[in-house]
């Protein structure tokens, strides 16, 4: 086997990065070409993304590698889901696009099932009902900025745009496109009921499989960069979906958890779950690589400690995610929980704060100190796994043994051991850049350097160690504590 390059661009809500895979005698090794600072931009008084920026930054990464004497075979970039950028025609955007967790869909859950009841609608999708998802923040675009909706001729995901800005072509990866909620997994397609019934206007665009070859760079853009010759492949755009193709699982009774700012908590499946009960728990059907279903459901993950560490940063306490994890492992254990899915978590602004509130109105002692604060944090997390895994085997009816945690995530050792503990399951954790391991081996597979999705597996397997992480403790009373606050 011969020596491959390629370059995932891999985009994550805090940060971006621009790695540079090479796949030589069935091993990859990755490497950080360049990093840069993400997040929303307030304005107006609404949260935007930059993305002229961010596209400005993925070509300073592509230069990078073209300065050393790399040739690149493909590019391919993956994101987060559901949020999404107006086009009219070959404008490069026509408004900044929101960031999920702007304010602006606040209650339109309740106000698109006075259109078209909840039921109704995950009959169609199989997607969990969350405010960000795609389908209301385009039935807000409609109530409240329709000529938005009427000026534009098409809409792209976010990694999907960034795809389309690189070679020109415009098409929605069928991973990212069934974040959206306005996507059919059953017969692979855009929901034509919900798009009639919701009134929008047709501004999806084609949907192509994971893996498709979408063109060469932009003759413009390879100039620029130096990456002549490459072509641009939709690999999985969404960041979870590539996450779990480098899951180096094998057999059965295994579950995923993609882990970072979200915790994305699933299994594979052949065929979307869509049933009352899994509409019950708001488990979610999104499509991974070969087609295959990502039953899972997207749950708050790290990102209420790093509100936390932000606010302290604010403070002048500036501390790094290794020296938070020292201080929680430190901490007295079990001394308090909050419930992770509590609306109040999932907003931005002195997080501490909310964390204080709360323990104060479920009669608890709240933390004081930084590890303390972490400490909780981990351990709550920890405790919401369990409870999103009993229902998942409750839906399913089959157990799960062994719970492998990838992505940034799974460098906290700390999170990792609690995990064990509190699921009373095996943790298998690695690697730490699983994102960008699927989306480059997946463009490997694209262009005929791999077989399938078996033999990228194996060379994950070959490429990256793994920890295992068995059960120390017992928290049956800590997960009864946590079962009434969550209620």
């Amino acid at each position: 086997m011969s020596m491959h390059h390629y370059v995932a661009c891999d985009l994550g809500a805090e940060s971006g990065r621009v790695m540079l895979g090479t796949l030589d005698n069935g091993r990859l090794t990755l490497e950080e070409i360049h990093r840069f600072a993400n997040g929303p931009v307030a304005v107006n008084g609404s949260l935007r993304w930059d993305v002229l920026r961010i596209f400005d930054e993925l070509k300073a990464g592509l230069r990078k590698v073209a300065a050393r004497g790399i040739k690149i075979e493909s590019i391919s970039t993956d994101s987060w889901g559901v949020d999404y950028v107006l086009l009219r025609n070959s404008e490069p955007l026509l408004t900044p696009p929101y960031h999920y967790r702007d304010a602006r869909t606040d209650g339109a859950l309740e106000r698109a099932f006075a259109v078209v009841p909840a039921d109704e609608i995950f009959a169609q999708t199989g997607i969990q009902f969350m405010p960000i998802n795609t389908l209301y923040q385009l039935l807000t675009d409609q109530s409240t900025r329709p000529w938005a909706l009427t000026a534009a001729t098409q809409f792209l995901n976010i990694a999907d745009y960034f795809n389309w800005l690189l070679c020109g072509v415009a098409k929605a990866e069928e991973s990212l496109a069934s974040t959206t909620q306005l996507y059919d997994p059953r017969h692979h397609r855009w929901s034509e009921t919900l798009i009639r019934k919701f009134k929008l206007p047709q501004l999806q665009p084609e949907v192509v499989a994971s893996g498709t070859i979408l063109g060469p760079l932009l003759p413009a853009i390879a100039e620029e960069t130096g990456a002549r010759g490459a072509q641009v492949v939709a690999s999985c755009s969404h960041d979870t979906a590539a996450a779990v193709a480098a899951v180096p699982a094998k057999g059965n009774g295994w579950a995923y958890i993609s882990s970072g700012t979200w915790s994305l908590l699933g299994i594979e499946c052949p065929v979307p779950i869509i049933t009352d009960k899994s509409r019950h728990y708001n488990f979610t059907n999104e499509v991974g690589y070969g087609g295959s279903i990502r039953f899972l459901k997207n749950i708050i993950g790290l990102w209420i400690q790093q509100e936390c560490r932000r606010a302290w940063q604010k403070e002048g306490r500036n501390f790094t995610y290794e020296q938070l994890g020292a201080l929680a492992a430190q901490a007295a254990s079990l001394k308090a929980l909050i419930n992770p899915n509590d609306p109040r978590f999932g907003k931005p602004d002195n997080m501490p704060q909310k964390i204080v509130e709360f323990c104060r109105q479920t009669g608890q002692m709240p933390p004081t100190t930084e590890g303390e604060f972490s400490r909780c944090v981990l351990e709550s997390i920890a405790l919401l796994y369990r409870k999103t895994l009993e229902q998942m085997e409750d839906v399913t009816g089959k157990p799960i043994k062994t719970l492998h945690i990838v992505g940034g995530g799974s460098q906290s050792v700390l999170l990792n051991q609690l995990s064990a503990n509190a699921t009373d399951r095996t943790v298998v954790t690695g690697p730490a850049e699983a994102t960008a391991t699927g989306n480059i081996l997946i463009q490997a597979i694209a262009l005929g350097h791999l077989k399938d999705l078996d033999e990228l597996r194996q060379v994950v397997r070959n490429s990256f160690a793994m920890q295992t992480y068995k059960p120390q403790e017992n928290w049956d009373a800590a997960y009864e504590r946590f079962q009434k606050l969550a209620a």
